[in-house]
């Protein structure tokens, strides 16, 4: 029991520092900056942020949500993703366990790759080439360095077809309705279905379903009209972590009811 606590506790850390890492990923991949220098700085005043200014969660409350220098409001997204990834990553332990021959690195991979690409969609609409087109091979080694562990085959089979489930449909839409899906959408499901395999049609469902309803909602409400483009980069990737959360679960119930 304690050792569970233990590592469940490390794990989270981990990911509360992962997050951080994401806070500078989502600044400087849009506009093509060095992920590694200068050191994090303020995006008001320009200066160098320290060490234990910049420590997750912790700093943000403890500066009250604004830089030492210049006082301006730090946006509340920061402490935001910091605390999602290290709930993703505590999740992605708690369903692989500390184990080699699991998913845990690969899934954990997938999620930090979500949670980047997510927020950009939201803030720009736009997926970049420069997470997914490395993240595709990457994921894919991760795979295969994990059917080599366990001696299974099947891994990579699977991880093929879930590329093809999430590429292909979503990459013909983007053909054929350009403004209603991007190619970028396409590139994010297949790589998603690298790491899900065959619960990647959940994940298209429940992305397409999710991003109805608050399509419909945010039309309802007056926020969006019907030829608004909606960022569908985080529908994809809620309906990803489902399947990966519960995927199995969700088939099941599927099957029993024939």
């Amino acid at each position: 029991m304690f050792h569970t606590i233990y590592f469940s506790a490390v794990v989270f850390l981990f990911g509360l520092v992962v997050g951080s890492f994401n806070n500078v990923a989502i600044f400087r991949i849009p506009e093509s900056k060095s992920l590694w220098t200068p050191r994090s700085f303020c995006p008001q005043c320009g200066k160098t942020i320290v060490w234990h200014d910049n420590l997750p969660l912790l700093s943000y409350a403890i500066l009250h949500g604004q830089c030492r220098n210049c006082h301006e409001s730090i946006s509340a997204r920061y402490p935001l993703v910091e605390l999602i990834t290290g709930l993703l990553y505590l999740a992605v332990f708690a369903k692989c366990g500390f184990t080699w021959k699991a998913e845990l690195l690969p899934y954990l991979f997938m999620v930090t790759v979500l949670v980047i690409v997510s927020v950009i969609d939201i803030q720009m609409q736009i997926i970049p080439n420069k997470i997914i087109y490395p993240a595709i091979p990457i994921g894919l080694a991760a795979m295969g360095i994990v059917a080599l562990v366990r001696g299974d085959g099947n891994i990579i089979l699977r991880s093929l077809i879930g590329f093809a489930i999430g590429a292909v449909p979503l990459g013909l839409l983007a053909l054929l309705i350009p403004k209603g899906m991007g190619m970028g959408d396409a590139k994010l499901a297949a790589f998603t279905g690298i790491f899900l395999g065959y619960y990647q049609a959940i994940a298209l469902f429940f992305g397409f379903l999710l991003g109805s309803i608050l399509g419909i909602l945010l039309m309802v409400l007056g926020g969006k009209g019907r030829k608004s483009r909606i960022p569908f980069g985080p529908y994809l990737a809620a309906g990803a972590l489902i399947a990966l959360f519960w995927g199995p679960a969700i088939w099941d119930f599927y099957r029993n009811l024939f």
